[in-house]
């Protein structure tokens, strides 16, 4: 996700007034993925919104000093949204790893049973004994941990991004008036 310019910044300008625009910018870019993360299954928009909150953290960790006590908070919110965006990252890229890992398991017990089946009897008999038999569960079991850990996680990041609506932000933050 590239970052939005920032507009109206002054080289020679008060440094709150320009680290307000800054920060009023970052708020604008996080606030504006408000529809898309309601949907669960918009991973994409989940992720970006991560770099966002990131965005915001960074600068504030720049020019937090300029803007005031509120600056710290906001910062620590930002945080606190990254590290829970970043935790649903963490399983939204795992589960597709270990289903494309049992697939090739799958395939690899497959071209076994092929590879010494001589007659349907015989090919039963075989599939007690798959090299990765053993290995299944655990993996289609570290995949649902996995599922259901991204849905609580989900379930915590909407009700953290609730609170952090109420405290308006945005207006806290507003670009100065030219």
């Amino acid at each position: 996700m590239k970052a939005r310019p920032v507009v109206g910044i002054r080289p020679g300008g008060k440094l709150g007034e320009n680290a307000r625009r800054v920060v009023a910018t970052r708020l604008d870019e996080m606030l504006s993925f408000d529809p898309a993360i309601r949907d669960p299954a918009n991973v994409t928009e989940l992720h970006d919104l991560r770099i966002a909150a990131k965005r915001v953290r960074y600068v504030l960790e720049v020019l937090g000093p300029a803007l005031g006590g509120e600056a710290k908070a906001l910062e620590q919110q930002a945080r606190a949204l990254q590290d829970i965006l970043g935790e649903i990252h963490d399983c939204d890229v795992l589960v597709p790893l270990v289903d494309e890992h049992v697939h090739v398991l799958r395939e690899q017990d497959r071209s076994w049973l092929r590879g010494g089946a001589g007659d349907d009897a015989t090919l039963r008999t075989r599939l007690a004994t798959v090299p990765n038999r053993a290995r299944y569960r655990g993996l289609e079991t570290l995949a649902g941990y996995l599922e259901a850990r991204r849905g609580l996680l989900y379930l915590q990041f909407i009700d953290a991004w609730d609170r952090f609506l109420v405290r308006d932000w945005r207006a806290q933050f507003a670009e100065p008036r030219s």
